[in-house]
């Protein structure tokens, strides 16, 4: 086991997260905010990973986004994951294919319909 890594939280903090459960936000903010709290209220790091069935790094990493952060660090910071490689115009041409020709496509052929 680790060093001791517990967060402290204000009423204000600690209702605000409270308020994300029900707020429309990813699960993944959900999930971190109830990760912050949980750690405010005496839970180590190990059974926050239990209970959520995380590596003890990542609930980690959670808690020091926070203290570094904040509430801003609950969020992903945006451009991640993979951009999109069609563009709306290929989207749109696909689907009036679907839709005029009479037979059925599957995705590799879609894509060599595309290259075409």
């Amino acid at each position: 086991m680790g060093s001791r890594l517990r967060v402290f939280l204000t009423r204000e903090q600690d209702k605000t997260l409270f308020n994300l459960r029900t707020a429309d936000v990813p699960q993944k903010v959900k999930d971190r905010a109830e990760v912050i709290r949980l750690s405010a209220h005496g839970w180590y790091v190990e059974k926050i990973a239990a209970h959520f069935n995380w590596t003890a790094k990542t609930v980690r990493e959670v808690l020091h986004r926070w203290e570094h952060f904040g509430l801003e660090g609950l969020w992903e910071k945006p451009g991640r994951g993979e951009k999109s490689r069609w563009a709306e115009a290929d989207i749109v041409f696909l689907e009036e294919c679907l839709e005029l020709e009479p037979r059925t496509y599957n995705s590799v052929q879609l894509a060599q319909k595309l290259e075409q």
